[in-house]
């Protein structure tokens, strides 16, 4: 479509791959066409790879702070360094939370979050958890829910179903709008008694009564409080998610860096499509099925 639209010694201007140094198709392309590249590492999987070129390249394009994005980062690094005392280290404090609820029996983690803006960041958080920590039949089942929206559809299990779950909630201090809830001369709603209040505070009150129904219930909760979303505290937040993640893998006793049980469905997937080279798995495969 690019070629077709500016013709094709043009579009090479307009084209960035982001790719391995030295091997694959796109590496490949890349190189006989003369498109820029960004190296992927070597060493980092991919659910660890948000703030290498991977992840940073498109947050820079989409026009967002990609130097705030890092230096949250870098600021985080700093905050839970080896050196940092236990008790003032968040990423060691919720790794080893994490582990302790796990061997009192809380197989499942809930990430609640109540801003519309951290659903993707929670479908990360799934994976990078997910993969990391579900090896050798342990790890804890990562779960996300969009509070207020998921407490129509989730919020009665959460309160009385099985006892096997604990929650982390992403807490956003203050917020980057405000917007009132008008009032109604006739009262028809009967919802003035909130005119005037921030949809932020009514949110904020949805969030405090939840928890501590929940807590009630008998749902432990981790409470993660950033002070403001934008780039700063987001790069904050994922740089301590990937840090108590790799804690949290080693604690547990597995390796929080491999991902050995996806290339199972692969190997089965590559024999079921005749894919050359897995002959023989393809006959042991069919076997089964």
């Amino acid at each position: 479509m690019l070629e077709k639209k500016y013709g094709t010694a043009d579009v090479k201007e307009r084209i960035v791959a982001i790719t391995d140094e030295s091997k694959g198709a796109l590496r490949t392309l890349a190189d006989r066409e003369g498109y820029q590249t960004y190296v992927i590492p070597d060493d980092v999987g991919g659910r660890y790879s948000v703030l290498t070129p991977v992840g940073l390249l498109p947050i820079a394009i989409a026009g967002l702070d990609v130097d705030q994005l890092v230096q949250g980062a870098i600021d985080m690094e700093n905050a839970t360094a080896p050196g940092v005392a236990f008790n003032d280290n968040p990423a060691a404090i919720y790794a080893t939370v994490r582990n302790l609820l796990y061997q009192q029996g809380k197989t499942t983690e809930i990430l609640v979050n109540y801003n519309p803006k951290l659903h993707f960041l929670a479908e990360w958080w799934k994976q990078l958890y997910g993969e990391s920590e579900g090896k050798e039949n342990k790890g804890i089942f990562p779960a996300a829910v969009d509070f207020t929206t998921d407490l129509h559809s989730m919020g009665q299990w959460i309160q009385e179903g099985e006892r096997n779950i604990f929650e982390t909630v992403i807490s956003i201090e203050t917020a980057n709008h405000k917007l009132e809830v008008p009032s109604d001369k006739d009262d028809l709603d009967t919802l003035n008694y909130i005119a005037g209040k921030r949809i932020d505070e009514v949110n904020k009150m949805a969030e405090l009564g939840t928890l501590v129904a929940h807590v009630d219930g008998g749902v432990p909760n981790v409470r993660i409080s950033v002070p403001k979303l934008n780039e700063y505290y987001i790069g904050q937040l994922i740089y301590f998610f990937e840090k108590a993640c790799g804690i949290s893998g080693y604690v547990l006793g597995v390796n929080p860096f491999d991902q050995p049980g996806v290339e199972a469905y692969k190997k089965n997937m590559f024999a079921l499509l005749g894919k050359p080279g897995f002959e023989k798995e393809t006959q042991e495969i069919r076997k089964k099925i």
